[in-house]
């Protein structure tokens, strides 16, 4: 029994890293209404971010992180500005937006890979130390209890974002009906430039923690992606918030999952989660 803490620590860990990446996710889709699979790549350009200027150039690891952050929401922006918002004005379907996107996310993944090489990277030796620390009988490094950190205050700053501005009412308005908003005067084109650039900077941040975590690589933003839809169709996709309930809910299956058996098998159990929710709760714990 002396692994539960651990297991208890890893889920929390784990879903804090897939709680940011729904958030960011939850934004574009409840505005945009559609999977933006081009997200998913937005991680690898925070993460290798940091290591060209960090590690390659020598600079500090806050001008790293900051160029990363920039970088990715900026791309997220240009991806919508250039690809998304012209085929949303010709009346592309959710299906033509999803495969648009796939191409983003395959483009920008190959131009990694040429620039970087498809070789994992680590990001560990810009931190001066990373000590363990024992708590109730479970192990955390410091980079996981500032990622856990990040994630709370991350999650505090958007909500009062969202709830409190008028950006956030904004996001509020389009992503109840779009037309409406636009008739009431929201200018919904700019906003959702916005939007998609903060989900941009969200997930440039989850790239950052990712590779002073564990590491970079130019395809991790597919599977970190996917695991991000999953928690959003579990918590109820297209609900800004109720993606970070299912983000913690499918990190605890995942790692109480593979308790037994082989960690391999941590994909199989989040597949199993989506297709127990989309076969009896298709509109996940908290639908919109």
């Amino acid at each position: 029994m002396e692994i539960i803490p651990q297991l208890i620590a890893n889920s929390l860990i784990a879903g804090s890293i897939y709680a940011i990446l729904t958030f960011g996710f939850n934004l574009t889709y409840a505005t945009a209404k559609f999977i933006d699979m081009g997200f998913g790549v937005l991680t690898a350009i925070g993460g290798y971010s940091v290591f060209f200027v960090s590690k390659m150039l020598g600079a500090p690891l806050w001008l790293g992180a900051f160029a990363g952050i920039l970088l990715s929401g900026f791309v997220s922006f240009l991806a919508y500005t250039f690809f998304y918002k012209l085929l949303r004005a010709r009346k592309a379907s959710s299906a033509v937006l999803l495969i648009a996107s796939l191409g983003v996310l395959t483009a920008l993944q190959a131009m990694i890979a040429i620039f970087f090489t498809s070789q994992f990277q680590t990001l560990s030796g810009l931190l001066p130390a990373n000590p363990v620390f024992e708590f109730g009988g479970a192990s955390f490094t410091a980079v996981q209890l500032a990622l856990f950190a990040v994630a709370v205050l991350l999650f505090a700053a958007l909500a009062i974002l969202l709830k409190y501005t008028l950006f956030g009412k904004a996001v509020t308005a389009i992503s109840d009906d779009e037309e409406v908003a636009q008739i009431v005067g929201i200018h919904t084109s700019r906003i959702m430039g916005q939007v998609f650039f903060l989900s941009g900077v969200i997930g440039g941040v989850a790239g950052i923690l990712i590779g002073l975590d564990t590491g970079i690589e130019p395809i991790m933003g597919l599977s970190w992606l996917l695991a991000a839809v999953i928690a959003a169709i579990v918590g109820g996709i297209g609900n800004i918030h109720a993606g970070i309930a299912g983000a913690y809910l499918l990190a605890f299956a995942e790692n109480f999952g593979i308790w037994k058996i082989s960690g391999e098998w941590k994909s199989a159990i989040a597949f199993a989660v989506l297709l127990i929710f989309l076969v009896w709760r298709p509109r996940g714990l908290f639908p919109r």
